[in-house]
């Protein structure tokens, strides 16, 4: 029996590590939106480098435009969040955006 629980723990403990390592390879930056404009599809952000677009910076504040202009409503001025952005139809844009603590 205690065998059991103890494959179990590990089983549970190897699983969180690999979830945990996953989301830290899938390029997800750190952000905070200063402004957000539903009209033009546009938000800006104040990130971290975004490394799968070679910008290695820190702190910089850009514009970004949205692959999905309804991302926009999950998010507010002043929210933290974790976003994804890449290259679409030669122009940077964020792919995927949430909330963050």
């Amino acid at each position: 029996m205690k065998t059991n629980r103890y494959v179990v723990r590990v089983a549970a403990v190897l699983f969180a590590m690999s979830c945990s390592a996953g989301f830290a390879e899938d390029g997800a930056v750190r952000g905070e939106v200063k402004k957000i404009d539903l009209a033009a599809g546009k938000i800006t952000l104040k990130h971290g480098p975004i490394k799968s677009l070679d910008m290695e910076e820190e702190g910089m504040t850009m514009v970004f435009r949205v692959t999905d202009p309804a991302m926009l409503k999950s998010v507010g001025v002043g929210d933290k969040v974790m976003f994804d952005a890449g290259r679409v139809n030669g122009q940077i844009a964020v792919t995927s955006i949430r909330k963050s603590k």
